[in-house]
């Protein structure tokens, strides 16, 4: 079976149709992806799907990564965590190691992304390689998948200086986007339905997946999947799940995941994590390697509640996981996480432990408000945040660049801001 041909019994073939009528207007158009890592983090993920999803449509796309040594990913997570609201002056050593790896690609990608018709850079590692690669004809857009709603501003006007030449930003909520001297869209991420990590699984392979790591299907399970970031708080997330477990004394809780080649505090937060839960049996620490989608998916399905709570978020992937399993989701009230989790709905808006800790023992004790959530999460999640929706925002973006549509082109009647525009 095609590729499009399994999306169109996942999202419907009206929607294949749409895609299929915006190539039309591409008139063969090469596209490069570039970013920092091919394993690791959400927008690796997405690449990995929507790379091949766009070749099959016909369209010439590549995908570029960039490396660097530990001074060039200290500078990355520095932006990282100051564009998400940390005071952090970053001296001026790794700053120099930074432009200079960019201006190392440059020179080796120049060609490739010169002669391309449409360039994508993904957040601000390679965001540089543009001021490195003056001879380009096509059409270069940077995508930012960070909270960028109250950045340190030393730090954002350094990286704005980088940014102010692109053709287009691109960002996934109103709150992120910052004024650029140029078109911002809006275009939240999405999930690949048919990956192994949202595929659909057999309840046997769900109970086989956790007996492995001594998680009882028969009692109660909260999972929290994400990296050992300290935005992610799974600290926080422990003492939830105490006080929970306080009245639903069989409540196992499971924090999984893993690193990122681009992130270099990791190591540091997962022995906080260690530390936090001390010798408790009922708290289950994995550290997964990145292609371990089979058992993420059967985590997610065994448990009972998906938690999220993120201190900052740019939009939570794993979200957007656990709400197509049909679970309700307790998430942090921050960034992304607040376009997916309608309070009451699909799940519930938690600002504190303890917030999280009432909300947790309100789902686990009325089972039925908690399927029915599930059902509208996994429906909520098929119209608005599958993968062939963002490519459709993506495609809605180049053509209007390739044929100077401009501001003039949005969705649903709904502009934001002057320049914003929400597709």
């Amino acid at each position: 079976m095609s590729i499009l041909k399994a999306y169109a019994e996942v999202a419907g073939e009206d929607v294949i149709d749409h895609l299929q009528q915006l190539t039309r207007q591409m008139g063969g158009t090469r596209v490069v992806h570039v970013n920092s890592t091919r394993t690791g983090g959400g927008v690796a993920e997405i690449l990995n799907k929507m790379v091949p999803l766009m070749r099959e449509l016909g369209i010439d796309t590549d995908w570029e990564v960039i490396t660097g040594d530990p001074d060039f990913f200290q500078c990355t997570k520095s932006f990282h965590n100051a564009l998400q609201g940390d005071a952090i002056d970053i001296p001026r050593h790794l700053l120099d190691s930074f432009e200079r790896i960019n201006q190392e690609h440059a020179a080796e990608l120049g060609k490739s992304l010169g002669d391309a018709d449409i360039v994508f850079i993904h957040d601000p590692q390679p965001a540089p390689l543009l001021k490195y690669i003056p001879e380009r004809k096509g059409k270069w857009i940077w995508r930012c998948h960070i909270d960028l709603s109250r950045p340190y501003r030393p730090v954002w006007k350094y990286l704005r200086g980088f940014l102010e030449g692109y053709d287009a930003s691109i960002f996934s909520l109103p709150d992120f986007a910052q004024t650029l001297p140029h078109p911002l869209y809006l275009i939240p991420p999405s999930i690949d339905p048919l990956s192994e990590k949202n595929v659909e699984m057999a309840q046997d392979e769900v109970v086989e997946t956790c007996a492995r790591f001594g998680i009882d299907c028969n009692r109660s399970i909260v999972t929290q999947i994400s990296r050992y970031d300290r935005f992610k708080d799974p600290v926080g997330v422990i003492r939830a799940y105490r006080m929970t477990k306080k009245f639903k004394p069989d409540l196992q809780l499971v924090l999984a995941g893993g690193s990122a080649t681009d992130d270099p505090e990791g190591e540091q937060v997962l022995q906080e994590v260690r530390d936090a839960a001390g010798d408790d049996r009922d708290i289950f620490i994995l550290m997964l390697p990145s292609d371990a989608h089979r058992t993420i998916n059967a985590l997610q399905r065994a448990s009972d509640v998906i938690m999220q709570k993120s201190l900052k978020e740019g939009f939570g992937l794993t979200v957007t996981e656990g709400l197509w399993k049909g679970k309700p989701v307790i998430g942090g009230n921050t960034g992304g996480i607040t376009l997916q989790v309608i309070d009451g709905h699909t799940g519930f808006l938690v600002d504190t432990p303890e917030g999280a800790a009432l909300r947790l023992r309100y789902l686990l004790e009325r089972r039925e408000l908690k399927e029915e959530m599930g059902v509208k999460a996994r429906e909520f999640v098929r119209e608005y945040f599958l993968l062939t929706r963002q490519l459709r925002g993506y495609l809605t973006v180049m053509v209007a660049l390739l044929h100077d549509i401009g501001g003039r082109i949005y969705a649903g009647e709904e502009r934001v801001g002057s320049s914003g525009i929400m597709i």
